[in-house]
C-alpha cells in the first residue's frame, strides 16, 4: 500500500458522501497526515441498511490523527452546501481540496427508470458536483496547491455504456464533463481530475447491488484512497486527467495489488465501468461491474478452421440454441469480433461448447474449439440459454456467482452483439 508522507498535514479537504465507503476511506488516508476533513454527507442518524454517520466518521478521522468537521449536507441543497463551506472556512481557515464523491446509482433502462430516480441521479451526480465545485472554487483559488477530484469514469462515447442505463451514464458522465470543462477553465490555478477504480470496490452499495459473496470479487476502498492521495501529491499542472486507481499506483511504484483484494489470491475481479476500455494493462479472469463484461484483446492464435460437432452431446435445448447461433454467423461478424469462446456448461445439459468468431465464416458446436479459446465461460446450461435469449445479463450472472469468466479483455462486448442478434431470431 502507498505510505503516508505527511504532505497533507494542515490541509483542509472537503469531501461529499464521506460518512462511509470510498469517501470515508479518502478522509482517513488524509487524516493520517494530520489533515482537516469536512464530512459533507446526509447521514446524521444511523441508517437501517447502511453503516456509519457523519459523526461516527468524524470520530474515526480524529482517532486517525486528523481534525473533523461533520456537516449535514444534501448536495442538491445549495444552502446546506454553502453553510458547510462557510463553517469549513471559519473553522480551518480555508479549503485546499474538494472531493466530489457523493453519487446515486440506478441501473435500469429508459422505460424502467422513474423520473424521480432520474432527478435524483442528475441532482446528486451532475448538479451536486457542479454546485459544490462552484461554491468551493473561490476558496480553492486561495490555496497553495488546490485540487478538485471527482469520483467519475473516463469519458467514452461507445453506445454500449449507455444502452442499458442511459440515465445513470448521463448523470455520471456529467461529473466527468465537469472535469473536462473546469480543468481547462482553471488551468494553472486549480488541478481538476477524475478518479475511477479499475475493479469493483467493496462498499455498502456494491453489497446491495451484488448480493452475498460479491465482496471476494472486489478490492478494498483503500486502493481508491491511496490513488486519491497520489493525485493530491501532484502539482496543479497535473490537471484534466481521467485517472484509473491501479495505473497511478503503478507509477508510484506499487506492484503488489493483492494487498488491496478483499480475498487475496482471488483472480475474478470485476473490471469497473469504462476503465476496461481505457486501461493499458491486461489481466486474466476479469469482468465489468456495471452492465457488460469487457476484456482486452490478446494474442491471435494460429489459423485453423472450426468444425461443428455432431456427436450425441449435441442434443437438447443447448443444441437447439447453437443451431440458432450458427444461423446468425457471418463473415462480417467474424471480421468484427476476432475471438474464440469456450463454454463449460454444467447442470442438466452439461458439456463443452464453443463459438469460433475468428476463423473463416465462423463456426459453433459442441466439444473443444478448433484453436485455443480467448475467453472461457463457466456456467449452468440453463443460465447459458437464458443469456442467449436475453433473459439474463452476463454481468448479473457474474455478480450472483452463476457465471465465471477466464480470458482476455475486449471480446465480451462483441459477444453481446451476437446475443442481440440472437434475440431477434427467437
Amino acid at each position: 500500500m502507498l505510505q503516508n508522507t505527511g504532505k497533507l498535514a494542515g490541509y483542509t479537504i472537503f469531501i461529499t458522501g464521506a460518512s462511509r465507503g470510498i469517501g470515508k476511506a479518502i478522509a482517513l488516508k488524509a487524516a493520517r497526515d494530520g489533515a482537516n476533513v469536512v464530512i459533507a454527507a446526509k447521514t446524521a442518524d444511523p441508517h437501517p441498511k447502511l453503516p456509519g454517520t457523519i459523526y461516527t466518521a468524524a470520530a474515526e478521522i480524529e482517532a486517525a490523527g486528523g481534525k473533523a468537521l461533520p456537516c449535514i449536507v444534501d448536495v442538491r441543497d445549495e444552502k446546506q452546501i454553502n453553510d458547510a463551506v462557510e463553517q469549513a472556512v471559519e473553522k480551518f481557515g480555508g479549503i485546499d481540496i474538494l472531493v466530489n464523491n457523493a453519487s446515486a446509482i440506478n441501473l435500469t433502462g429508459t422505460l424502467e427508470t422513474p423520473m424521480k430516480k432520474i432527478d435524483l441521479m442528475l441532482g446528486i451526480n451532475l448538479r451536486g458536483t457542479y454546485l459544490t465545485s462552484k461554491l468551493c472554487i473561490p476558496h480553492l483559488l486561495k490555496s497553495k496547491n488546490p485540487h478538485i477530484l471527482n469520483l467519475s469514469p473516463p469519458l467514452n462515447l461507445n453506445p454500449i455504456w449507455f444502452k442499458n442505463h442511459t440515465a445513470y451514464t448521463m448523470a455520471k458522465y456529467g461529473m466527468s464533463m465537469c472535469v473536462l470543462g473546469m480543468a481547462e477553465e482553471f488551468k494553472g490555478s486549480i488541478a481538476v481530475n477524475a478518479l475511477w477504480p479499475k475493479t469493483a470496490i467493496q462498499t455498502a452499495a456494491m453489497d446491495m447491488l451484488g448480493g452475498s459473496g460479491i465482496d471476494k470479487q472486489c478490492r478494498k476502498v483503500e486502493i481508491v484512497a491511496d490513488a486519491a492521495y497520489a493525485i493530491f501529491k501532484q502539482p496543479t499542472s497535473f490537471t484534466g486527467q481521467f485517472v484509473i486507481d491501479e495505473d497511478i499506483l503503478r507509477k508510484e511504484g506499487i506492484r503488489d495489488f493483492d494487498v488491496y483484494a478483499v480475498e487475496p489470491g482471488w483472480l475474478s475481479l470485476f473490471i469497473c465501468f469504462c476503465s476496461a476500455l481505457t486501461s493499458k494493462h491486461t489481466s486474466a479472469d476479469v469482468s465489468v461491474s456495471v452492465d457488460i463484461l469487457t476484456f482486452p484483446s490478446g494474442a491471435t492464435p494460429a489459423f485453423k478452421s472450426g468444425k461443428t460437432s455432431t456427436d450425441s452431446a449435441s442434443t437438447g435445448p443447448v443444441s437447439d440454441m447453437f443451431n440458432i447461433i450458427r444461423g446468425v454467423l457471418s463473415p462480417d461478424i467474424v471480421k468484427t469480433t476476432q475471438g474464440v469462446y469456450r463454454f463449460d456448461l454444467s447442470g442438466d445439459h452439461a458439456g463443452v461448447w464453443y463459438i469460433d468468431l475468428k476463423n473463416d465464416a465462423g463456426s459453433a458446436g459442441s466439444g473443444e474449439p478448433p484453436v485455443k479459446a480467448d475467453v472461457i465461460m463457466t456456467l449452468d446450461s440453463s443460465d447459458f440459454i437464458k443469456m442467449f435469449e436475453g433473459k439474463l445479463k452476463p454481468t448479473m450472472a457474474f455478480m450472483s456467482g452463476k457465471l465465471k469468466i477466464k480470458g482476455d479483455m475486449g471480446l465480451a462486448i462483441k459477444l453481446e452483439k451476437m446475443m442481440a442478434m440472437m434475440k431477434s431470431k427467437l
